[in-house]
């Protein structure tokens, strides 16, 4: 079927239309540049031919419901919401230049320890949405854009539920996209709640893994019908990548189990198990964000001491040593959000075997909660405490020591803070090449020798296309399009402390 042509940006005061990005069955997506404050924004303005009574309360719908999660990191963010003067309605959203999912995993290869990050980050934004009383309903990689900073976003809440919604009142139904929706979607009477979100949260990842949807099987037929016979009833195949442990396996396929009673029972406990296994490979728990309600649950009226506590920070238990594609909008109605149960409020005891994917398991510890994107995250601890007669300052080592400080007893003796060991800088990448097809430049290089994970990115140098470093996560190649006479570019590789290697030792080339 041809694609319909895209609609006509809208007149906007104070921005200027730029392109388009996208278009989808019901609005269009159009770069502007944003006058003041001055940046790049993403607007999608909602087709004419949608502009109906039931079009307009859904398009509000998502707006507002976007607009509230969306100070989560890892959801796009609603700058603004209004309606043209021809009156269509259109929001003014934030601007994610880099590919979304669905055409990274067609393009490159992700690497384990990305693709974990890429998880728990997801994972904090579906269970923020699903605290909030929302199911998503649509999960797969073209809905998770990808920031200017590396980071994914979920987007996309058009068909948008709440989370009590029974089967009998979801009469129309949802727009989905097959090849990463649960098996339960296709039945008249099932029920479609939080476990349909959490297997497309883990069908995604195994997409990203596998460079394909669970159930496409190359080679082979892959008609909407054989996704749906295979979904029903076929096991989870296995990804094909030697890279990719066993107990990844065994955390997806769970996430994508038949049964619904039989998955995580929410999108934190996923990203709880996907902690595990980050510990397995030795690599830094991904921080899981969600929202912290335990104030709610203190006295309204306590005295103004009790606004500020000091409390534990959960952690990922240690583990022991290893032993070897268009949707629909859908109306969205609102259910009161749910406080998190007390056994996601603390860490739960150390599990080191990965849970069998048919067999329910317990919760595991929860992540330190930190907040990525554009900040960094510091942590200070300070104690002054005042006994009748001497005033004595505890260093804030000692809140990190094992032994309990007894606030009536003076301490005399000095207490050295603890050394900060840092990772030396990561290799650079080995045997760039550059090379030249009209008015593109290819460049390719060689992973290094490292003990880890590596990323990359890449400078234009010199050339008409000259700027700052951009990401291309672990793919060891790109096409850069440049028609300059003389093109430079230079490569880095980043480690999973985010550490770049020395811009001196790092191969750049011309052409």
């Amino acid at each position: 079927m041809a694609r319909r042509p895209p609609s006509r940006p809208p007149e906007i005061p104070g921005y200027t239309h730029d392109r388009l990005l996208g278009s989808g069955g019901f609005a269009d997506v159009f770069l502007y540049h944003q006058h003041m404050p001055r940046r790049e924004v993403a607007v999608k303005a909602l087709l004419a031919s949608a502009v109906t009574d039931d079009g307009l309360e859904q398009f509000t719908a998502e707006a507002n419901l976007m607009a509230q999660l969306s100070t989560h990191p890892s959801i796009v963010t609603v700058f603004h919401a209004a309606t043209t003067e021809d009156g269509r309605p259109y929001l003014v959203m934030e601007y994610c230049p880099r590919p979304n999912l669905s055409v990274r995993y067609r393009n490159e290869r992700i690497g384990v320890a990305e693709g974990l990050r890429i998880a728990v980050r997801l994972a904090g934004a579906v269970e923020t949405a699903h605290r909030a009383g929302i199911l998503h309903r649509d999960i797969k990689p073209a809905n998770v854009l990808t920031t200017a900073y590396g980071w994914p976003a979920l987007t996309d809440f058009g068909i948008s539920v709440a989370t009590g919604t029974s089967a009998a009142e979801d009469t129309e139904q949802a727009g989905m996209s097959i090849p990463w929706a649960a098996p339960e979607f296709f039945a008249d009477d099932a029920p479609r709640g939080v476990p349909a979100d959490v297997y497309a949260l883990a069908a995604t990842i195994y997409t990203l893994l596998a460079a394909r949807s669970p159930f496409e099987l190359p080679g082979r037929s892959n008609t909407a019908l054989d996704l749906i016979t295979r979904i029903e009833r076929d096991r989870v195949p296995p990804i094909g990548r030697d890279d990719v442990p066993a107990s990844l396996e065994a955390v997806l396929a769970r996430g994508m189990a038949k049964d619904p009673a039989q998955r995580y029972g929410s999108a934190a406990e996923f990203a709880r198990a996907i902690h595990q296994v980050e510990q397995e490979l030795h690599l830094t728990p991904t921080a899981l964000d969600i929202p912290d309600t335990s104030w709610m649950d203190g006295p309204a009226d306590g005295d103004d001491g009790e606004q500020t506590r000091v409390r534990s920070i959960s952690t990922v238990p240690q583990r022991g040593p290893v032993q070897d594609d268009a949707t629909r909008l859908r109306g969205v109605a609102y259910a009161a959000p749910e406080a998190p149960s007390a056994a996601e409020q603390a860490p739960a005891p150390a599990d080191p075997a990965v849970p069998d994917p048919a067999v329910p398991a317990s919760a595991a510890g929860d992540g330190s909660r930190l907040r990525p994107r554009t900040r960094t995250a510091l942590i200070a601890s300070a104690a002054a405490v005042l006994v009748a007669g001497t005033v004595t300052v505890i260093a804030y080592g000692a809140l990190n020591s094992g032994t309990p400080i007894d606030p009536t007893e003076p301490t005399t003796e000095p207490i050295t803070a603890p050394t900060v060991t840092t990772r030396a800088a990561p290799p650079p990448p080995e045997g760039l090449t550059l090379e030249r097809d009209g008015g593109d430049v290819h460049a390719a290089w060689s992973v290094p020798e490292y003990d880890g994970e590596l990323e990359y990115a890449y400078q234009v140098t010199e050339g008409d296309s000259a700027g700052g470093l951009t990401s291309v996560g672990s793919t060891t190649s790109v096409a850069i399009e440049d028609g300059a006479d003389r093109v430079c570019i230079l490569v880095v590789s980043i480690n999973e402390d985010r550490q770049f290697s020395d811009e001196a030792d790092s191969p750049q080339e011309c052409v």
